[in-house]
C-alpha cells in the first residue's frame, strides 16, 4: 500500500515539474514575442530600432526574458548598440560614429566675422534636374545673404564621404550631420540655422509662377519630438507668415512631423533657432531654385532686421 502511494506521489511530482517547465518556457520564450514585429534582415531591424522612433521595441520589456537573452547572447535591449554590434563590425574601444571623421570635416572659414546665418545639408546628395544640388544652392543662398551684409557660413564638410567610410545607410544622415554641425553651433551665436533640403514631389507641385517667372516652392519641416520644438515651431511660423504676406503662393506651408516612421527631431534639439527648409523638388531647374533663393534671402534679411 505504501509503495503504491509513493509511486503515485512520484507520478504527480513529475507531472508538476513538467507543467512548471512548460509554463516557464511559455513565459520566457513565447509571450515576449507575441507583439514583436518580425524583420527579414539586419538592416530592416536596425532601421526599426533607430529610424523615426525613440522606442527600441514596440512592447514592454519582459525582465526575465531580457535577462536570459543578455546572459546567453550578450545582447541588452536597453542598449541598441549591443544589437547593432551583433550585425556589423564594431569595436567597443572606438566610438562607432567617429571613424574617419577628420578626413571629411573641413575647417570653417575663420575669415567670417560675426556670422549670423549657418547653412548645411543633412542630405548633401539631393539634386535637381541637372548638376545643381542643395550644396550649390546653399552657396548661392550665402551669396544672396551677403549682398544684404549678412555674414553667412556654409558647411563644407563632406557628410556623404563620412557616411560612406562608416557604412551609414540613408537613415543615418541626421546622425552623421550632427557631428559636423554641433561644434560649429556651439562656437557661434547664430540668428538662424538652416538645414537645406530638396523635396521629392512632382514638378507641378514644386513650381509656381509669380509675375511671369517660375520659382521653386518651399516647405518647412518641424520635428515635434524634441525639447526645442516649441521655439523652433514659433520661428518657423514667423518666417512662414512673412513669406505668405509677400509671396502667398511660394510656400507649401509647415509640415509638422512626429510619431512612428518619422525622425521627429531632425537635430532641432541642438538649438532653438534651427529650421529645415525643403527648397523645390527634383525636377526644378537651377534658375527656378535661384529665383526662390533671392526671395528667401530678402525674407531672412527682414527677419534678422526685426530681431
Amino acid at each position: 500500500m505504501r509503495r503504491f502511494k509513493t509511486k503515485k506521489r512520484k507520478k504527480y511530482l513529475k507531472l508538476f515539474v513538467w507543467l512548471f517547465i512548460f509554463v516557464l518556457f511559455i513565459q520566457i520564450f513565447i509571450l515576449p514575442f507575441k507583439n514583436y514585429e518580425i524583420k527579414k534582415s539586419n538592416e530592416s531591424f536596425v532601421l526599426k530600432l533607430i529610424n523615426g522612433t525613440n522606442h527600441y521595441l514596440e512592447t514592454n520589456h519582459d525582465k526575465i526574458f531580457t535577462n536570459v537573452v543578455n546572459k546567453i547572447l550578450n545582447v541588452d535591449f536597453s542598449k541598441p548598440v549591443s544589437l547593432v554590434s551583433k550585425s556589423f563590425d564594431y569595436n567597443e574601444e572606438e566610438t562607432v560614429f567617429m571613424v574617419n571623421i577628420d578626413s571629411t570635416i573641413k575647417e570653417i572659414d575663420n575669415n567670417v566675422t560675426n556670422p549670423r546665418v549657418y547653412i548645411y545639408s543633412s542630405h548633401q546628395s539631393e539634386g535637381y534636374n541637372n548638376e545643381y544640388d542643395v550644396v550649390k544652392a546653399s552657396v548661392k543662398l550665402k551669396e544672396a545673404l551677403e549682398k544684404f551684409k549678412i555674414n553667412t557660413i556654409v558647411e563644407e564638410g563632406n557628410i556623404i564621404e563620412f557616411m560612406r567610410v562608416n557604412n551609414y545607410i540613408h537613415a543615418y544622415s541626421y546622425i552623421a550631420s550632427r557631428y559636423f554641425i554641433e561644434p560649429v553651433i556651439k562656437k557661434n551665436n547664430f540668428d538662424l540655422i538652416i538645414d537645406l533640403h530638396r523635396d521629392s514631389n512632382s514638378k507641378e507641385s514644386s513650381t509656381v509662377t509669380i509675375d511671369g517667372k517660375n520659382f521653386a516652392k518651399v516647405l518647412f519641416v518641424v520635428g515635434l519630438e524634441n525639447e526645442n520644438y516649441e521655439p523652433n515651431l514659433k520661428l518657423t511660423e514667423k518666417l512662414q507668415n512673412m513669406i505668405s504676406k509677400k509671396y502667398p503662393t511660394l510656400s507649401r506651408g509647415i509640415y509638422k512631423k512626429q510619431g512612428q516612421g518619422v525622425d521627429g527631431v531632425y537635430n532641432q534639439d541642438i538649438n532653438s533657432k534651427m529650421i529645415l527648409l525643403e527648397l523645390g523638388g527634383y525636377q526644378n531647374t537651377m534658375s527656378e531654385v535661384n529665383n526662390t533663393i533671392d526671395l528667401i534671402a530678402s525674407i531672412i534679411k527682414e527677419y534678422i532686421d526685426s530681431l
